[in-house]
């Protein structure tokens, strides 16, 4: 197997119109963007595009017609101004769908029939359309959804935070990324159905239901064993040590993902304290999660005589599970980060976005 260069003509016959602002959505037609597709983002003219290009930050030129959270999923596209509540204008949108393979859209409940564009009017133009939908709480809700609501509704924000802390949300928008996640699969899914069957489908994904979708182990340590999540920074509630903060002698802020006996065995072994991992306190995950907070502070003292470096080489050597608390700008200093850049021009300037395609697509020899 080798692993090819590039992998931007797998959808290079693909069609996409994009009717979706904000993040979800774009992030789909960035998706397949990147793939090779010809994505068309369709923005209002009247209300000046997409509202993310005015979401600005504080040292961004307020003259420039995007700022860097638009950037973030809509390079590579063809944009297109149109007004579609204007009939002229809509039928333009229409001769864009006669062969296009998706549409993705994030219309509030209603609003894709007044606009003359949701599934079943542009089917009729385009028998074989994947019409892909995002919605907020369900395609019957007329709630307009927005990702820190679906972070508080969904409890996300519950559980998020140091213990005793006010409810915090992620410092992305989170829930919006996982639906888009969604909106992937069920379009790809819909391909193949549509290169086995001919035809075309209406997927949908919502964020409320999407973002149930990916509580994972906090949703069944309710349902199955009745553990209500709360607020517990970044501890694990069923593994320890796993997400406590610790300082390094240079002060460096480390945490550990100790997921096994072994792990923790090969961790006392490292700061020279191997009798610690016998002691019926801390031998068993179990029993350390039972005694967490004293563990913490036997550990903390033992590290923070280690160096970063020092301490951080070892436990590589030793296959210990370790992360260094990094800023964005130690982020992008990594190699494994800079291979994940896209660099572009747009009118001149350059601009530099991360990808959204975090895999290897591998052909034979």
């Amino acid at each position: 197997m080798k692993k090819t260069d590039s992998i931007t003509d797998i959808f290079k016959d693909l069609k996409i119109i994009e009717l979706a602002g904000v993040l979800a959505g774009p992030s789909v037609g960035f998706f397949f963007a990147e793939l090779g597709a010809h994505v068309l983002k369709i923005e209002n003219s009247k209300t000046n595009g997409d509202v993310t290009r005015s979401w600005k930050l504080k040292n961004e030129d307020p003259k420039d017609e995007f700022s860097s959270y638009f950037w973030s999923v809509n390079s590579l596209k063809e944009f297109v101004s149109l007004d579609i509540s204007v009939p002229a204008q809509l039928q333009k949108l229409y001769n864009l769908v006669k062969d296009a393979d998706i549409v993705i859209s994030n219309y509030k409940n209603g609003d894709d029939e007044k606009l003359k564009v949701d599934y079943k009017t542009l089917s009729k133009i385009q028998p074989k359309l994947i019409y892909a939908s995002i919605n907020g709480f369900g395609a019957d809700s007329p709630r307009t959804a927005y990702d820190l609501v679906l972070q508080a509704e969904s409890g996300f924000m519950f559980m998020n935070g140091e213990a005793g802390s006010k409810p915090v949300k992620m410092p992305v928008a989170l829930i919006d990324l996982i639906a888009g996640h969604q909106l992937k699969e069920a379009i790809l899914i819909a391909l193949i159905n549509l290169y086995k069957n001919k035809k075309g489908a209406h997927v949908s994904v919502s964020l409320f239901d999407s973002a149930l979708a990916s509580l994972a182990n906090q949703a069944t340590n309710w349902l199955i064993a009745g553990h209500l999540p709360k607020q517990t920074g970044s501890l694990h509630p069923n593994i320890a040590p796993y997400g406590e903060l610790f300082e390094t002698r240079d002060n460096h802020m480390i945490t550990f993902a100790i997921g096994s006996n072994r792990q923790f065995m090969q961790l006392c072994d490292l700061i020279s304290y191997p009798s610690l991992s016998q002691d019926p306190k801390y031998k068993s995950n179990h029993s350390r999660v039972l005694n967490r907070i004293q563990l913490y502070h036997i550990l903390y003292n033992y590290i923070r005589e280690f160096n970063f470096n020092d301490l951080y080489e070892k436990c590589l050597e030793k296959e210990i599970p370790v992360g260094k608390i990094r800023n964005l700008k130690e982020v992008f200093e990594l190699p494994e980060a800079k291979a994940m850049l896209r660099k572009f021009e747009h009118k001149g300037k350059k601009i530099t976005t991360v990808s959204n395609i975090a895999f290897k697509f591998m052909n034979d020899v």
